[in-house]
């Protein structure tokens, strides 16, 4: 099978498309022939060893794909050749084919294709346990999204309208703005360029944003801390700007507010039973035209490292994906 590797740890452009051998079905596994695989911000700072874990080299991508089972190993009853999945792997998406873990394994419902799966799990799960789950999102409240024409703020918009908020999305660019409100924003803002406090005053009469979904970090978490309502939730999704952010601890409480972090990968892992709740109504959602996943571009797999260079220069509106195998 070809296969795209990380043989040093580096940009994108190190990465090497070659010849490897197919993967075979261990205990509890199967093997997925990969139709189309997500492009996500985790897999761009994996290889340059900036995330939570680092895999031995060399190693092969991507955490997110759909496709359809080949084989599968000792043990396993839940799925069989020819079942059409969606499958979350630490990585090995990049390729033709991928060995994953049945329980790492999402049934594809009918009517849902392989490219539009590829690009849903990880962003609305991230957003829907952000928002239901850890934010505790109410009907009627204001929620700020930032970095809002990504994958995960596009998913956040249209989940934020789907639990009934009024949204304001927040994007360094119109045409980014553009998309935000396709996709459901009530109002829209350049959070780079205003001056964030006197715009969310003006759109919230000077109370506030009771949630702010933040996968963005740098300068902006602190700009968007100072500007919850009281009893605000402000979510760490994650740091796009690539910097951490230190924050006043003292705003939290002068404003009664809250600092969550959302690890969602760690959230599947230890409750799930919760995730597959959360799977009912997001597939659902899905089914209704509710969530409306953002497809900008997909990419041959000789040119995926292209896909997660446009990621990290924030060339992209919504999600990229990679298409090893015909959608």
């Amino acid at each position: 099978m070809k296969a795209l590797v990380c043989k040093a740890w580096g940009l994108p452009e190190t990465l090497v498309l070659e010849d490897q051998t197919d993967p075979v079905a261990g205990p509890g596994q199967a093997v997925i022939r990969v139709r189309a695989a997500g492009v996500n911000y985790p897999d761009a700072l994996i290889i340059q060893n900036k995330y939570q874990f680092t895999p031995a080299l060399p190693f092969i991508p991507g955490s997110e794909c759909a496709g359809v089972v080949a084989s599968v190993g000792e043990g396993v009853q839940r799925v069989r050749p020819g079942d059409r999945v969606i499958a979350l792997t630490a990585s090995g998406a990049f390729a033709e084919k991928v060995a994953a873990s049945v329980d790492a394994l999402t049934p594809l419902p009918e009517g849902i294709d392989f490219v539009t799966a590829s690009a849903f799990l990880l962003t609305y799960g991230t957003a829907y346990h952000a928002l239901a789950d850890r934010a505790a999102l109410k009907r009627g409240e204001t929620l700020l999204v930032l970095g809002a024409a990504g994958g995960v703020g596009l998913a956040a918009i249209e989940i934020g309208k789907a639990l009934g908020a009024r949204v304001i999305a927040g994007a360094s660019s119109a045409e980014k703005r553009a998309i935000c409100r396709e996709h459901g924003a009530d109002e829209v803002i350049d959070y780079a360029a205003a001056e964030l406090k006197s715009a969310l005053a003006a759109l919230t009469s000077g109370k506030g944003v009771d949630v702010v979904f933040d996968p963005v970090g740098g300068p902006f978490t602190e700009a968007a801390l100072r500007n919850c309502a009281w009893r605000g939730r402000h979510l760490v999704i994650g740091f796009a700007n690539g910097e951490i952010p230190r924050v006043p601890a003292n705003l939290t409480l002068l404003k009664g507010c809250s600092l969550i972090g959302v690890f969602w990968g760690r959230y599947v892992k230890t409750e799930p039973a919760a995730w597959a709740t959360d799977l009912q109504t997001l597939f659902k959602w899905l089914r209704e035209g509710r969530l409306r996943p953002h497809v900008a571009e997909r990419y041959p797999l000789e040119r995926g490292a292209e896909a997660l260079s446009a990621l990290l220069a924030r060339r992209a509106f919504g999600k990229l994906v990679i298409t090893p195998g015909a959608p």
